[in-house]
């Protein structure tokens, strides 16, 4: 009942700020622009501030509403100017000089110029160890950022990179008049500021939409900004709900109360592409689901979970076909590695396989290690027995807790006990982190990562840099560490592929992820509208990489 109101509201709400559309949804039969759309995805927003997020919804909606330097060609997988019409690198490596759009705004009315730029990223090194920290691996290895002019902004690194596009393209470019009085004293102002609308006054936004409306679980409201300095989208705006419920998604794509849905739910894939009325795209993708077992040294209970052998043992008693299959219903992989196959350029080790599905051998191997069975079937460690909570995403229900059952039940075969907690993602991230970003906590979890093309940010995750941030296993392994910056100022291909498969083949053997499977990518939206590019991509129609999609989408 909650889900259905918000959806009245919602479309109600999306007419409002979108103006010049149609009625029945925004569509109609002959018009090749103007209108609104509603998205729906089963994920929320956890937080529309960009130093504290973590979500793959609120980076895709900075992608619609802010400017990034550069974006990503969907088809190519080459970077295209956004905000920046050009850029230089020096023969050394290590100044690169971006021309920026000339006569910029923001949508207040203020000037967007270089220095929103030079602002932006001074912040973000000046707090990298900080209230910063999610967001300064992008600035890795940069010592100065200077706006030379209001048209120009100049980087300066210490020793050339080998990503540098791709690792700006991530960091959104924030409004000064809106940030500059968060970036005083510790910074802890740039956490705390929630950076949501109000009644009267939306976002501050450089990008092709305006975000207009927000509720936090429910819904976003874009429209179409006046003063974008980029081509100008073809639909006056759009919505994005959410929902937490599968059916509901379901059939309210099919019912045409949205136009659009990410992230279908397998079991409903086959329907839809029945349905005559809808497009369903289906494709490799590049997300991935992990067993996430605490790798923490601050770790106070269970300590039997770091045991090497335990996770070896863990790992057989997983049966990854059986979640490929029966969870996922075949619209995935399985797993190995944390850098996805799906990311091309040779970045994943196809030479690293994941082990077997084997009761027998995870058993003999517990029994060698000296993990006796007790009489109720749970083994003993450590004199407790081998019983474990899992915390568990809800937006990860439906298959994900299909395959939570199939691994449950191995590891029942192997004398471990474990029970599933699910909490919303906050919670859980919350749980993770543990008291003081220690990770001393939790032993368990399942959740989701939706990387990016290139490797550096799912390899980051491990670093002990990102403790706090987007480490959620408290993973510390020292050659790992140097390894990671190493890759990072790699500049031939192949030298650093070799760095990226030393880092896989670590993080395998070490096992502070045991990585289930790798997912396809499956998008549908109504037929009454085209243009959102998906088949040129792994990425998705709600990315965060590109402004393409909603920007190019239009009523068939």
């Amino acid at each position: 009942m909650r889900k259905s109101r918000a959806l009245v509201v919602l479309i109600a709400a999306v007419a409002l700020v979108a103006t010049g559309c149609t009625g029945g949804g925004g569509q109609s039969s002959g018009s090749t622009s103007g209108g609104h759309l509603i998205l729906g995805t089963l994920s929320n927003i956890d937080t529309l501030n960009p130093f504290r997020t973590f979500q793959q919804n609120s980076y895709s909606s900075f992608e619609y509403i802010y400017p990034q330097l550069v974006q990503m060609d969907l088809k190519t997988l080459d970077f295209l100017p956004d905000f920046a019409t050009s850029w230089d690198e020096s023969s050394d490596g290590l100044t690169w000089t971006f021309d920026t759009t000339p006569n910029a705004q923001w949508s207040d009315g203020q000037p967007l110029t270089a220095d929103d730029v030079a602002f932006t990223f001074n912040t973000i090194i000046k707090y990298a160890d900080g209230p910063a920290g999610n967001l300064a691996a992008g600035l890795a290895n940069v010592t100065k950022v200077e706006a030379t002019d209001p048209n120009t902004v100049v980087l300066t690194y210490s020793a050339p990179v080998a990503n540098v596009l791709s690792n700006l393209q991530q960091i959104s470019i924030l409004p000064e008049q809106v940030w500059g009085q968060f970036a005083t004293g510790d910074g802890s102002g740039l956490r705390q500021y929630p950076n949501t609308p109000t009644a009267d006054q939306p976002l501050v936004s450089g990008g092709p939409f305006i975000l207009a409306q927000y509720e936090k679980d429910q819904s976003v409201i874009f429209q179409r900004n006046p003063s974008f300095y980029g081509p100008e989208p073809a639909i006056d705006g759009f919505g994005l709900q959410m929902f937490s419920n599968d059916d509901a998604m379901v059939q309210a794509l099919r019912n045409g109360d949205i136009q659009a849905a990410i992230n279908i739910p397998v079991t409903a894939v086959d329907a839809l592409k029945a349905d005559s009325s809808l497009t369903v795209f289906d494709g490799p993708g590049i997300a991935l689901r992990d067993l996430i077992i605490n790798s923490s040294p601050y770790k106070e209970n269970n300590l039997e979970l770091q045991d090497p052998k335990v996770r070896e043992a863990m790992e057989y008693a997983i049966d990854r076909n059986a979640i490929v299959q029966t969870a996922w219903l075949g619209y995935a992989q399985p797993g190995s590695t944390i850098v996805s196959p799906g990311i091309g350029q040779g970045w994943h080790d196809d030479s690293i396989t994941p082990l077997p599905f084997d009761i027998q051998k995870a058993n003999a191997i517990l029994d060698q290690a000296g993990y006796a069975m007790g009489p109720d079937g749970i083994r003993i460690a450590n004199g407790h027995p081998m019983s474990y909570t899992v915390l568990f995403a809800s937006d990860e229900s439906g298959a994900g807790d299909a395959a939570f059952r199939i691994i449950q039940n191995g590891f029942k075969q192997i004398g471990i006990d474990i029970t599933q907690r699910k909490q919303d993602n906050d919670t859980v991230n919350t749980e993770i982190l543990g008291d003081n970003n220690t990770y001393n906590t939790f032993d368990l979890a399942m959740w989701d990562w939706y990387p990016l093309i290139d490797p550096d940010f799912i390899l980051s995750v491990l670093t002990k840099d990102q403790w706090g941030s987007w480490s959620d296993t408290g993973f510390d392994n020292a050659r790992y560490n140097q390894l990671y910056k190493e890759q990072g100022l790699a500049i031939n291909h192949d030298d650093r592929v070799k760095i990226v498969h030393e880092m896989q083949q670590i993080a395998y053997n070490e096992r502070p992820y045991i990585i289930l499977n790798y997912n396809d990518t499956v998008d549908a939206w109504s037929n009454q509208w085209a243009g959102f590019a998906e088949n040129e991509s792994v990425l998705g129609l709600f990315n965060n990489l590109s402004k393409a999609p909603f920007s190019s989408v239009h009523p068939a």
